[in-house]
C-alpha cells in the first residue's frame, strides 16, 4: 500500500470519516465494472458496491496495511456479489453486461464491429462457466490480475486458480469455435 493510502486509512480510523471518500474514489469505477460482470446487471452491481464500501468502512480496522488496499476491496466485492447471487434464482448473466471500455487503437468501423462482436460472444459464453470459473476468468483475463492476487481475492490456492482458468478458457474456446455447419459449438440455430 502506498503512503497516501496509509495516511488516509489513519485519518479515517482517527475519526475523519470524510477521508474515506478520498481513499475509495480511485477504485469506484473498477469495482462497479467487476460487480456488473459478476452479478449481471446494474442494480445488483450497485448493491454489491454499496455493500462493499459499507463493509470496508465498518471493518477498516481489520485491514492489513502491508497488503494491497485494492485487493482487499476486491475481495469484499467478490464476497458481496456471491451473496447477492445466492439470493437470486437465475444464475445466467444478462446480455447487458459489458466489458470496460478499451482503447480502440483504430477508428476502422469493421475492426470496432469485430471487437464488439467478440466481446458479446465471450459474454454469452460466461453462462456455461461455474461460479468459480467465471470469477477466475473475470479476475485474470478481464481484470488482468495475477494468479497470486486472484488466489488471495478468492481465498483459494494458486493451483486452483490455474485449474479453474484453464477449464474456463477451454469451455469458452469450445463455445466460440465454429461447429461443422459454421456456427459456434453448443449453439443451435435460433436457440440462445
Amino acid at each position: 500500500m502506498d503512503e497516501k493510502e496509509n495516511r488516509l486509512v489513519e485519518l479515517v480510523l482517527s475519526g475523519r470519516a470524510e477521508a474515506f471518500e478520498t481513499l475509495v474514489t480511485p477504485y469506484r469505477s473498477s469495482l462497479f465494472g467487476l460487480a456488473r460482470r459478476l452479478t449481471g446487471n446494474d442494480e445488483e452491481a450497485m448493491e454489491a458496491c454499496q455493500d462493499t464500501l459499507l463493509k470496508a468502512y465498518r471493518y477498516l480496522r481489520s485491514f492489513d496495511p502491508r497488503k494491497s488496499f485494492k485487493n482487499w476491496l476486491t475481495t469484499i466485492l467478490v464476497n458481496s456479489s456471491r451473496s447477492l447471487m445466492k439470493k437470486r434464482s437465475q444464475t445466467a448473466f444478462d446480455e447487458a453486461a459489458s466489458f470496460p471500455a478499451e482503447p480502440s487503437g483504430s477508428d476502422d468501423p469493421e475492426i470496432l464491429h469485430q471487437r464488439k462482436e467478440l466481446r458479446r460472444r465471450i459474454m454469452d459464453c460466461l453462462d456455461v462457466l461455474s461460479r468459480g470459473e467465471r470469477e477466475v476468468f473475470l479476475l485474470r483475463d478481464i481484470e488482468d490480475r495475477s494468479v497470486l492476487e486472484t488466489s488471495r481475492i478468492l481465498g483459494c490456492s494458486q493451483l486452483s486458480v490455474r485449474v479453474r482458468l484453464s477449464s474456463a478458457r477451454k469451455k469458452i474456446r469450445d463455445r466460440l469455435s465454429p461447429g461443422p455447419e459454421g456456427r459456434p459449438e453448443g449453439r443451435k440455430e435460433g436457440v440462445r
